[in-house]
C-alpha cells in the first residue's frame, strides 16, 4: 500500500523548529515512493493570514521538501464539514451548547469533583440535558452556540474501537477522556477535530504524523471515523521539541522560526539537525 502522509499547519504565525520536525518526519515517511501532502488548516479565518501561508511554503521548500498540488485549504471546503456534521446530527449524537467560558468556569467551580481530562477539567455537560424545545427557543432568539459531540451517546453506536500508533503500538480508543468536544460553532461549521478527520479521509492519508500533544485527540478522531464510516489510518505522535527550560516551541518564539534561522545564516542541514531529523 502506498504511504500517504501530510503536514497541516495553521497559518496564524511563522513555522518554527517544532513544525520543521513534524514536516520532515512526515516527508521522510513518504520516501521514496509515497505521497506527501501539504494542507493549510485555516478554519480560523479571523486569525489566519495569507502571508503566513506563503511563508510556510517558502520555509518548507528551503528545507528541501516537495509536495503535491493542489494544496487543500480548509476554508474553501466548509461544505464537506457541513455534510459530515449533518450525518452526525441525523444520528442524534450532537447538541447545541450555549455556555460561555464564564458559564463553564462557574459550573466547574460549583462541582469540585468535576472529571478531568488530559488538558484539564472537562466540559460538565450543562447543555446536554436541555429539552429540544428549549434548544430551539434559544437558537430562534439568535443566541450564540457551539455544537458538541455527545460522546456517551456516540459511543453507543459502535463497539470498542482501537487504533495503532507506530511508536506506542495498539491503543484502545477512550474518547470519553476528552468529554463532549466542540465540533462546530454557529458561525464556523467545523472545529479542528471534525475538519482533520474529514480531510484525512478525503485525501486518502494513511499515516498521520503529528506532535505528541495531539495524542489524546486521536481518541476522538477514531470515534468520528467510526461514526462517519471513514477509513482508519496509522498514527505516529512524535516527541515535542523543547527549549532549555523544557517549554515546547511555539509561534511566539520569534528567534526560532525557520525564517529567523534562515536569515541568521543557518543552512537547511543545520536546521534539520536542530529539529532532530537530519
Amino acid at each position: 500500500m502506498t504511504i500517504v502522509t501530510r503536514f497541516a499547519p495553521s497559518p496564524t504565525g511563522l513555522l518554527h523548529l517544532g513544525h520543521a520536525c513534524s514536516a520532515l518526519l512526515a516527508w521522510q515517511a513518504a520516501q521514496p515512493d509515497g505521497r506527501f501532502l501539504l494542507r493549510i488548516e485555516d478554519i480560523d479565518t479571523g486569525r489566519s493570514r495569507e502571508e503566513f501561508v506563503a511563508a510556510a511554503e517558502r520555509d518548507l521548500a528551503w528545507l528541501g521538501l516537495t509536495w503535491e498540488q493542489p494544496v487543500r485549504r480548509q476554508s474553501r471546503h466548509f461544505g464537506d464539514y457541513r455534510a459530515a456534521l449533518a450525518r452526525l446530527d441525523a444520528m442524534n449524537v450532537l447538541y447545541p451548547c450555549f455556555c460561555t467560558r464564564a458559564d463553564i468556569a462557574a459550573e466547574i467551580a460549583r462541582s469540585p469533583t468535576a472529571p478531568h481530562g488530559p488538558d484539564g477539567v472537562l466540559y460538565p455537560g450543562t447543555c446536554r440535558t436541555l429539552s429540544p424545545a428549549e434548544r430551539a427557543q434559544r437558537i430562534a432568539t439568535g443566541a450564540p452556540y457551539a455544537v458538541r459531540l455527545d460522546v456517551a451517546r456516540a459511543q453507543s453506536h459502535s463497539a470498542a474501537l482501537t487504533w495503532r500508533d507506530l511508536d506506542r503500538g495498539e491503543q484502545t480508543a477512550q474518547p470519553e477522556t476528552l468529554g463532549d468536544v466542540v465540533l462546530a460553532r454557529k458561525d464556523v461549521p467545523t472545529s479542528y477535530h471534525l475538519a482533520v478527520t474529514v480531510d484525512d479521509a478525503l485525501q486518502g492519508v494513511t499515516l498521520v504524523t503529528r506532535g505528541d500533544d495531539l495524542f489524546h485527540a486521536t481518541h476522538i478522531h477514531r470515534l468520528l471515523q467510526a461514526l462517519l464510516d471513514l477509513p482508519v489510518p496509522v498514527w505516529r505522535h512524535h516527541r515535542l521539541l523543547t527549549d532549555a527550560a523544557g517549554r515546547r516551541y511555539a509561534k511566539r518564539d520569534k528567534a526560532l522560526t525557520l525564517q529567523a534561522l534562515r536569515e541568521s545564516g543557518r543552512t537547511p542541514a543545520e536546521v534539520r539537525a536542530l529539529a532532530g531529523v537530519p
